[in-house]
């Protein structure tokens, strides 16, 4: 083991791929001299030639389209978004092309693509570079949605997302780039569509992925002073979704709190409660918390910016509410 930062495991992971594998070739804005918004990939065009690795206008969905197209030729395009919000401009390439072609062609067309989406807020940068627009993506079959919260888990899911023949969204929280974790030496994957128990705990389930299970952890140990033990599970895959490692956990503790970054209304939290819900009502000692950011778009204020993103003091002040409840 050795540790890195989130975002040079991220860096690694792609240059690691693209030695392996001559048909991954990378696509964005920037991403050729400059290394992109984040310095991801410097020096990459100079290593791996420009042919592979590609400056595009600032054109969204014309980009995406063009590594749909490079997709179904056989080749394994990394698109990067230089913000997360700006996928929307790509959504119909996304939802009604890449989403759909293995279904539509009967399995004879496959769309080995990873989108990777700089995303969250907690930089200041303001309601059009600072959302969490997973939601929008988990509810589209084809897709493929993840979204890593440590640097070994960064490390192999997007390796696993990369080798993968379907179309990976691939959420980096640009909070977490600057975190530090332990990543093994050599090849190694992480399975995509499995979630992981990062703590063990017996008197409620703290669900959580990306940078809300940093929080979660910090919750669980603020409220471990006081003796309550959170069990925290982080999905890191949110579609397909580890249904039963959660229900797992929840038939054991009891209770549940789900927490996200995103926006409460409709957000993964929602769908999470309903699968506990039909799979483990009556195990649930009281009703579930959902522990989100406002419904109202990410101010560019610092100050009000904490104020609308979750916090661990929230996510432990979710699971007293549940434990007094039941």
């Amino acid at each position: 083991m050795r540790e890195t930062y989130f975002s040079h495991a991220i860096r690694e992971t792609l240059a690691e791929e693209m030695a392996r594998d001559e048909r991954v070739i990378m696509l964005g804005e920037d991403i050729a001299e400059y290394g992109g918004a984040f310095k991801i990939t410097a020096g990459f065009a100079e290593r791996f030639g420009k042919e592979r690795v590609r400056n595009t206008p600032i054109a969204e969905g014309g980009f995406t389209g063009v590594a749909i197209g490079a997709a179904l030729t056989g080749l394994r395009p990394v698109v990067e978004m230089m913000f997360m919000d700006f996928i929307t401009l790509a959504l119909d390439q996304l939802i009604n092309h890449a989403a759909k072609f293995r279904y539509q062609y009967g399995e004879q067309a496959r769309v080995p693509l990873v989108v990777r989406c700089p995303a969250g807020a907690g930089r200041s940068y303001g309601p059009t570079h600072s959302q969490s627009l997973e939601r929008h993506l988990v509810a589209t079959p084809g897709l493929v949605v993840v979204a890593p919260s440590t640097a070994h888990d960064a490390k192999g899911l997007l390796k696993s997302a990369i080798r993968c023949d379907d179309p990976v969204i691939f959420i980096e929280s640009k909070v977490l780039y600057g975190r530090r974790g332990d990543v093994p030496e050599g090849d190694y994957t992480v399975p995509l569509g499995e979630a992981k128990v990062v703590r063990d705990g017996e008197d409620c389930t703290i669900v959580a992925y990306s940078r809300m299970t940093e929080e979660s952890l910090r919750a669980a140990e603020a409220l471990a002073a006081k003796s309550v033990s959170c069990e925290v599970i982080d999905l890191r895959t949110l579609a397909p979704m580890d249904t039963e490692t959660v229900a797992e956990s929840v038939r054991k503790t009891g209770r549940v709190v789900v927490t996200e970054e995103g926006p409460l209304t409709g957000g993964i939290g929602a769908e999470v409660v309903a699968r506990v819900v039909e799979s483990c009502f009556d195990y649930l000692q009281a009703p579930p918390q959902r522990v989100a950011a406002s419904d109202t778009p990410v101010p560019a204020s610092r100050v009000l910016e904490e104020a609308a993103i979750p916090s661990a003091r929230q996510i432990a002040e979710a699971v007293v509410r549940s434990i007094r409840a039941g």
